[in-house]
């Protein structure tokens, strides 16, 4: 897949050095919203949500990783347009990979394993590419619909 350098926003938002925000970041890129607007959603959310086992009390920052397993997540996805497919159930081994062809057109966020990735018209937008040489297994991805951010 090509592959353009894109941060999000992020250093324009007045962020500096690197970070674990690719959620935040592939959200403002594949919705077309502000960096900001991104990170303090998902901070405030991440924040209050219910501790768990797993999880523990999170601090208010998206800059650290986003459970992208709870609700309050998939609620905010389908409320900007965003609707989830599954590529890879348990068992059934890798279907579709972050390379040519692949994945549909359009405006898709993009699980991989352990990173989130904004591909727009088969084209990855990213800090760095994670394609990988042998085509990196896509979980699946959210698509954008509906834009409802404008």
């Amino acid at each position: 897949m090509k592959f353009n350098y894109n941060d999000g926003g992020r250093e324009a938002a007045g962020f500096k050095g690197k970070t674990g925000d690719c959620v935040c970041r592939s959200i403002a890129i594949a919705a077309g919203l502000p960096y900001l607007e991104v990170y303090n959603y998902l901070a405030e959310h991440n924040a209050s949500q219910r501790k768990s086992k797993r999880t523990g009390k999170k601090a208010k920052t998206a800059a650290n990783g986003i459970n992208t397993t709870r609700k309050w997540f998939k609620d905010y996805l389908k409320s900007l347009g965003f609707v989830w497919t599954p590529t890879m159930l348990i068992g059934q081994g890798c279907k579709v990979h972050l390379t040519d062809g692949e994945l549909p057109d359009g405006k898709l966020i993009v699980a991989v394993s352990k990173h989130f990735t904004a591909v727009i018209d088969q084209v990855i937008n990213d800090t760095y590419n994670p394609e990988r040489e042998t085509g990196r297994c896509v979980y699946g991805y959210y698509l954008l619909t509906t834009n409802k951010t404008t």
